[in-house]
């Protein structure tokens, strides 16, 4: 074998172990702290750690496939504990946000630890954003995933599954459209508001709609009930108006099953009435998500 030969050769081979070395090495993940100012763009795995705050000028893009990990926060990065926020990392946005995903790349919030249980991070609280979108997003192990004030919000093809409360939100113009949202202890709270809340499935949840005071102008249909125990729908304190949820599909159908199944004026006098009727006789077409399956 002629030296050129050999050393070609060589060659080739240092060649072919450098791109491999290149494929094999994964970049840091980014480590989010304290406040985002001017645009910001997210992409890869992305950890937060503490308190991390979106400017009221700034803005925030999440490209599709992209892990928005939670790390427990340090000694002092915990500033805002006390409710409207919650303990632990939380991203709280003041700022625009869009976090739009594909069915082939969802974009993940979730807690730095796979195993973690529910409230093992605060949640997204957004309070007098202009505008949040997200898409095809998958939340779990938060306090609260969305926490909505005072917002414009759009939430759509997206998975809530095992967090305290999925979608939580008041004085809000917020549509939620076509999400599942499955095993939380609430799939959605409100207080106030008026909602846009149709095409979903909630399911398998402690509670599936939570309506804690004064629903107006809301708009709650074709969604799909099913096996939400104990309550489907449960009614809060400052709920004395009846409230209208009819077009909807339930698991139990209609009759004395399902209204065991709703907590309102039926056993507390002090409360509304769910009016239910009419029912959908099956699950609502084209509830909830398809990119899961």
């Amino acid at each position: 074998m002629t030296c050129r030969r050999l050393f070609s050769r060589q060659l080739i081979l240092l060649l072919i172990l450098v791109l491999l070395s290149g494929c094999l090495r994964r970049p840091a993940a980014t480590i989010i702290t304290g406040e985002l100012h001017g645009e910001n763009f997210w992409q890869g795995q992305v950890l937060l750690r503490g308190d991390v705050v979106l400017h009221e000028a700034a803005s925030l893009t999440i490209a599709p496939g992209t892990q928005v990990l939670f790390l427990p926060p340090l000694a002092g990065e915990d500033r805002l504990t006390e409710h409207p926020y919650f303990p632990g990392s939380e991203l709280i946005v003041r700022g625009r946000l869009k976090a739009a995903g594909s069915p082939q790349a969802p974009i993940i919030f979730r807690a730095s630890e796979p195993a973690a249980g529910p409230g093992s991070w605060g949640g997204l609280n957004i309070e007098d954003s202009e505008q949040a979108v997200f898409s095809f997003c998958r939340f779990q192990q938060s306090d609260s995933a969305i926490h909505a004030r005072r917002s414009w919000i759009s939430v759509r093809h997206s998975w809530f599954e095992h967090n305290l409360v999925g979608i939580r939100f008041h004085d809000s113009d917020i549509l939620i459209e076509n999400n599942l949202l499955q095993n939380n202890q609430a799939a959605i709270r409100f207080h106030f508001g008026s909602p846009v809340i149709r095409n979903n499935e909630i399911r398998d949840n402690q509670k599936g709609l939570f309506i804690t005071s004064a629903p107006w102008g809301y708009r709650i249909g074709n969604n799909s009930f099913i096996d939400n125990y104990p309550y489907q729908v449960s009614l809060g304190e400052g709920v004395m108006q009846d409230v209208e949820l009819g077009n909807n599909y339930w698991s139990e159908r209609a009759g004395d099953l399902l209204e065991k199944r709703f907590y309102d004026g039926r056993l507390d006098e002090w409360l509304g009435v769910i009016n239910y009727r009419p029912v959908l006789e099956q699950a609502a077409p084209g509830a909830g998500i398809r990119w899961n399956r």
